[in-house]
């Protein structure tokens, strides 16, 4: 589904990570997983040919990066809607079909009533594929944001993708709806084979339907089971500093290390240094 070789990405002037080998097959889900500003979200716009590689390669599919978009789902980072808007979920989910037509359909021609018929169809079966049917005729603003994360990734699958890239998806999600969110996207790699790439600050909440994640930090990245690459070991070599990984009774990663450098979070809140 995905293949990249010896590749590198820069930003501002420096080279965010490197090296970076990576296999993404059928059916798999791998987290991209790192500190603010190591790179995740720029590996996966590299992988989608939104931004250009200083190094190496990518292909997407067996073609190169940016060449396949009908076959590729992406749900960005987290949008928020207006509690007053009043267009429907079921719509939102709509406009990945045909959000990108110009014009008015003409249902009285015999090919747009079937048009119709045939993206109504898919549009219901992706509604129900994530559990959102209870409230998908409900306006978009007055849904939770659990219930609106659902619709955007029945918007992201309803033109059937092979490969499912989603930048953060558990954003100011709380915990139960995370895992509900979680469970859904493993539920999806399973059952209809769809290759997954996931940004994600913290890999609890998705850790037990993963296959693989992606570690980038301090310009290097691992990549392996999630036991393999998050481990004391390896992210000590990654931060070039000691940090420590703790397993917690239930099962989850804790990973402590030193703080980060005051420049660390200059880029990420301005001026403001916290």
């Amino acid at each position: 589904m995905l293949v990249m070789r010896g590749a590198a990405a820069a930003a501002g002037g420096r080279t965010l990570w490197s090296g970076v080998d990576l296999e993404v097959g059928a059916g798999e889900f791998v987290a991209v997983l790192g500190p603010n500003g190591a790179g995740k979200s720029t590996l996966v716009k590299v992988a989608l040919g939104l931004l250009p590689l200083t190094a190496g390669s990518v292909e997407l599919l067996g073609r190169p990066a940016g060449s396949s978009s009908r076959r590729v789902g992406y749900l960005p980072q987290r949008r928020s809607f207006d509690p007053g808007l009043a267009v429907r979920g079921r719509d939102v989910v709509r406009l990945g079909l045909d959000g990108h037509r110009w014009g008015v359909p003409f249902p009285l021609l015999l090919a747009g009533r079937r048009r119709e018929r045939e993206a109504r169809t898919r549009v219901g079966e992706v509604v129900d594929l994530v559990g959102a049917s209870a409230y998908a005729d409900r306006p978009i603003g007055s849904l939770s944001g659990g219930e609106q994360q659902r619709l955007l990734i029945a918007q992201a699958l309803v033109e059937r993708p092979e490969i499912l890239f989603l930048d953060e998806p558990l954003d100011s999600l709380d915990l139960p709806n995370q895992a509900a969110v979680a469970s859904l996207i493993g539920g999806i790699c399973r059952d209809s084979g769809v290759a997954v790439v996931m940004v994600a600050h913290d890999v609890n909440p998705i850790l037990g339907q993963l296959d693989r994640v992606v570690y980038i930090a301090g310009g290097r990245v691992a990549a392996g089971s999630p036991h393999e690459v998050i481990t004391s070991e390896t992210l000590s070599a990654l931060f070039s500093t000691p940090i420590e990984v703790v397993t917690t009774s239930d099962g989850r990663l804790v990973v402590v290390g030193e703080p980060e450098a005051p420049e660390v979070h200059g880029g990420r809140h301005g001026h403001e240094h916290r």
